[in-house]
This record gives C-alpha cells, sequence and structure tokens, in this order.
C-alpha cells in the first residue's frame, strides 16, 4: 500500500481507503459479518483510512467501524460527516447546539474521543457562504473533539468557496472517468491552499465495473434504484449524473482500459490515482471479495500520456453532455 498527505496535515493515509454507504444502508441488502470481515482485511492490507456519515444505516456504519478499529484507534483514521440527519436547507441545522449533538453522537457511536476529519456533508451553497457552521467547527476542533475539517461538496463551486476557509483541510468530490471536471480548477486550489481530496463514488456507482448490461435492476432500497433520476438527493450520487442505459453504453466504449490492467475497476481507480491532487479513493464494498478486488488498484499498471489523452477525449467528446445536476 503507498500512502499520501492529507493536504498539509499531518495525516499520511492510504491512496487506496474505503467508504461504508454501502455497509451501512441504500445499496440493498448487506450483512454485517460480510462487512466486519471486508474491513479487517483492508486494515490487514495497510488501508488506515475509512469514511463514513451519521446517517449511513441510521449511525449503524459508524458502529460497524468502531467494532472493527477496536484497539486500533491510534493507527486508523475514520472521517465522518453531519447535517444530513436534519433538514439540511435550514440554519439551526448547523446551529452550535445541533453540530456538537452530531458530534457528541458520531463519538458516541464510534467509540472514540475525537474524530480524525469531520466533513460537513454536502450542505447548500447558501450555507457555507452564512459561514456560521465553520466557527463552530473551529470550537470542536479547539476542544479536541475533531482533529480536522472538511467539506463534502457536489458542486466545483461549493468546492472552491469552502476552500476560502483556511481550517478546510479536506474536499470530498465525486470524481472518476465520467465526471472529470473537478481536476480542471478545483483540484489545483485545493493543494494551493493546503487541501486533500477525497474522491468518493469512483466506480460511478458501480458502471465503471463493466458488470452491468442495460437491463440490470437493482432492489427498492438501493439508491441506484431510488434515485436513479434524482428524486431523492442529488442526481450525481447516482451513476455519476448518466441516465443508466447511457451509462452502461458509455462503460462498454471503455472496456479497453481494463487491457493489462485486472479489470475495469481497478483501472478506473487507478486514472484518478494518475492525478497527484488527490489523496485517496474511497470505494465502497460489502464483502471481503469486494475489498480485496479494490486493494488490487495499488498494484495496477499506470496509464500513458496517449491512454489519458484518449480518455480525456472521450470524456469531452462522449459523456460530459449527458451529465445532469449541478456539478
Amino acid at each position: 500500500m503507498k500512502y499520501r498527505q492529507l493536504g498539509d496535515t499531518e495525516l499520511s493515509i492510504s491512496e487506496v481507503s474505503f467508504g461504508t454507504w454501502a455497509i451501512g444502508g441504500s445499496w440493498g441488502l448487506s450483512n454485517d459479518d460480510e462487512a466486519i470481515k471486508g474491513l479487517h482485511v483492508a486494515m490487514e492490507a495497510g488501508v488506515n483510512f475509512f469514511d463514513t456519515a451519521d446517517v449511513y444505516g441510521s449511525g449503524h456504519a459508524e458502529e460497524l467501524l468502531a467494532k472493527a478499529t477496536k484497539g486500533k484507534e491510534d493507527d486508523i483514521y475514520i472521517a465522518t460527516k453531519f447535517c444530513r440527519a436534519g433538514d439540511i436547507y435550514d440554519a439551526k441545522t448547523y446551529s452550535e447546539e445541533t453540530v456538537r449533538a452530531y458530534c457528541e453522537n458520531s463519538l458516541r457511536r464510534l467509540n472514540r474521543e475525537r474524530i480524525d476529519l469531520y466533513q460537513i456533508h454536502c450542505p447548500p451553497l447558501a450555507i457555507l457562504k452564512d459561514g456560521h457552521v465553520f466557527d463552530v467547527l473551529d470550537k470542536l476542533k479547539a476542544e479536541g473533539k475533531i482533529r480536522h475539517y472538511g467539506v463534502s461538496v457536489e458542486t466545483v463551486e461549493e468546492g472552491l468557496f469552502a476552500l476560502s476557509k483556511p481550517g478546510v483541510k479536506a474536499l470530498q468530490v465525486i470524481y472518476n472517468i465520467f465526471r472529470q471536471k473537478p481536476a480542471e480548477a478545483l483540484f489545483p486550489q485545493a493543494k494551493a491552499s493546503g487541501a486533500g481530496i477525497l474522491v468518493r463514488l469512483p466506480l460511478a456507482s458501480g458502471l465503471l465495473t463493466g458488470k452491468f448490461t442495460e437491463t440490470s435492476t437493482f432492489a427498492a432500497d438501493d439508491h441506484r434504484n431510488f434515485n436513479a433520476d434524482g428524486a431523492q438527493f442529488n442526481v450525481g450520487e447516482t451513476f455519476a449524473g448518466l441516465p443508466f442505459t447511457k451509462g452502461v453504453e458509455l462503460a462498454r466504449e471503455l472496456a479497453w482500459i481494463a487491457e493489462g490492467r485486472g479489470n475495469m475497476a481497478q483501472a478506473s481507480m487507478r486514472w484518478i490515482l494518475e492525478n497527484p491532487n488527490i489523496t485517496c479513493v474511497i470505494p465502497g464494498f460489502k464483502n471481503e471479495r469486494q475489498v480485496a478486488d479494490n486493494l488490487g488498484t495499488a498494484q495496477t499498471p499506470s496509464f500513458n500520456e496517449e491512454e489519458l489523452a484518449r480518455l480525456r477525449s472521450f470524456y469531452e467528446n462522449k459523456v460530459k453532455d449527458y451529465i445532469r445536476g449541478p456539478y
């Protein structure tokens, strides 16, 4: 495993890390025993960073992390998120009283005294511009409740504004072969500001595994079913904002990237890690097999300049016009 510095913080993070949305909920049926086994496989391979949120399974993902990392609190970093348990458009959700309660509840579920990275969970731009929530986070940091804080964003505009706040040490963004816009202005600015970049949904909700067909279906409680067109939250969180059948078609055209690189998933994440401004990818998982497969990214051969140019042209000419939702 290779490690990268999280911005200008003291944290050195495994370039392949993991997100826990899938084991918490909203990705169909999951099994806690399988999830715990997967977490242990990841840690044994050198993964030292996991991302979660208080709304993943209503806190269940945090509890699973507490169980899996017990006794390793000094060695395994945990990032969690807050605000989506409330009304994200209501200023009261970001008051000191409310944020402090969110923080204490996450600390209790994680069975920790400090959160390594506390992130605002995709708030509206107006909330970021109000700025009060950053004052609250500064207080929690001064008290030792959190080590660092950051923002999970939906759009480049939100990310650029968040970076204007000196305390922001990480941005979590959607970035993959189907969603390349953040690399243009956001990533260089993050580097200049001393903030790390955490890449969520690196496989575009599974499209970039190449395993789906136009007739693939998903369980009723899977966001790839209920949010396929953005009915519940930002459409960009599902299939990178692409209509499903179009995404399947485009993924089929990318089959070549797997040649000499194991499979499409590993190749897709290796492409992400080619960007030196990125700290880590955080794919999801449900079991040991998926963890092991994602870990293969660390040994996947790089892309050459010609291949990188081909993928950029593919995005510009065949993908970006089909992306829905603000980004």
